[in-house]
């Protein structure tokens, strides 16, 4: 196995994460080669210098001198998400790259999403190419996929997908986060909490899933009006029929940060939620009957660590999906085509919210 030789644009939080998630592959897993950290790029000299020293990156570079290198094979891109897609297209690029990782959303419009898909069905690659889609590396996750596959809960009938957070209700933390607060699909709740939870249903239903309408409720005085805070869209799956709602809230009091998945069927159903990431609720139609799975730290046959009985935490995932990208190994897939499906049903929401501008939930 090839040693990588990494390279991440951006030192902010995301980048700091996968960080960690790097540095901790070799615990969680046997065989993994050695990693060796080229250079950090940023736009700030003391932020990239910074982690640099922190994180055992040997160089601290502007983005355009990172570009301008061949010496590394792997690329991060952990930038806001406005600069995503000419990143991404940058990267495409670059003959010496074989593994790109983008963190979610893929991109900033429907245009360039467009392009995106235009380029993937025009041109063939063999590189890998992984989207920041974590959560579908969440043990409870997981299990739920590998039972969907069996058909052990029949036909879909209904779905609740959620991801709350509450940290915007602070006129201080919105202050502190220009570039999130952008118009969607740019920025707003449904760019960044939305684009999991699409990525989450389009793992169980595919691409057939459409956007009937959406909403937005009221926002503050501060905010862009389309900046979406809270968004809730109602989606049919078009194979079988099922309907859904998705509800990404950026002020959701006392939600602190919240995933939930709830998907019933014909002949049963599941439940997870991140804030027991390896517990898996499973229901029987036929009796009422509601299981709790312990999943638990279940990453066979790559990893049992910490121990098939401990639970997982909430970063073993973001260290899974790491592994997945560089050395590959069990999961649902997050790759282009992937993620193309979660941006699409991103830019028909923002759409959607478009043209019922003026209208809130």
């Amino acid at each position: 196995m090839t040693e990588p030789r990494i390279a991440f644009i951006g030192s902010g939080h995301i980048a700091q994460y996968h960080a960690y998630a790097l540095e901790a592959l070799p615990f969680y897993y046997p065989g993994v080669p050695e990693l060796h950290r080229i250079a950090v790029a940023s736009p700030t000299k003391a932020h990239r210098e910074h982690f640099a020293r922190r994180y055992g990156f040997e160089a601290a570079l502007t983005i355009p001198e990172l570009f301008r290198r061949s010496d590394f094979d792997t690329l991060f891109i952990l930038s806001p998400n406005s600069y995503h897609f000419e990143q991404l297209e940058r990267a495409l690029e670059s003959p010496h790259l074989n593994h790109i990782y983008v963190e979610k959303p893929l991109c900033a419009t429907e245009q360039e999403r467009n392009s995106i898909a235009h380029r993937l069905l025009s041109q063939s690659h063999t590189r890998i190419v992984q989207l920041g889609f974590q959560f579908l590396q969440m043990s409870s996750a997981r299990r739920a996929h590998s039972m969907w596959q069996r058909g052990a809960f029949g036909q879909p009938v209904h779905f609740r997908a959620s991801y709350l957070h509450s940290g915007y209700l602070s006129y201080s933390y919105r202050k502190c986060r220009p570039n999130r607060l952008a118009a969607t699909p740019a920025g707003g709740a449904i760019a960044d909490l939305g684009s999991h939870l699409f990525s989450l249903l389009a793992s169980f239903f595919g691409d057939g899933l459409e956007v009937l309408d959406a909403r937005h409720s009221r926002g503050f005085d501060d905010v862009d009006p389309m900046s979406d805070l809270c968004s809730v869209v109602l989606l049919r799956d078009k194979s079988s029929g099922a309907v859904g709602t998705v509800i990404a809230s950026r002020i959701s009091a006392g939600a602190g940060e919240c995933l939930e998945l709830d998907v019933r069927c014909t002949e049963g159903g599941f439940m997870l939620t991140t804030e027991r990431p390896d517990m898996l609720e499973v229901y029987c139609a036929s009796d009422s009957d509601r299981r709790v799975l312990n999943c638990a730290s279940d990453y066979r046959p790559e990893s049992e660590f910490p121990a098939l009985h401990a639970s997982p935490g909430w970063l073993r995932s973001l260290v899974h999906a790491n592994y997945m990208f560089l050395c590959g190994g069990s999961g649902t897939p997050s790759d282009l085509a992937h993620g193309l499906m979660a941006q699409r049903l991103v830019c028909d929401t923002a759409r959607c919210l478009h043209r019922n501008g003026g209208q809130h939930v």
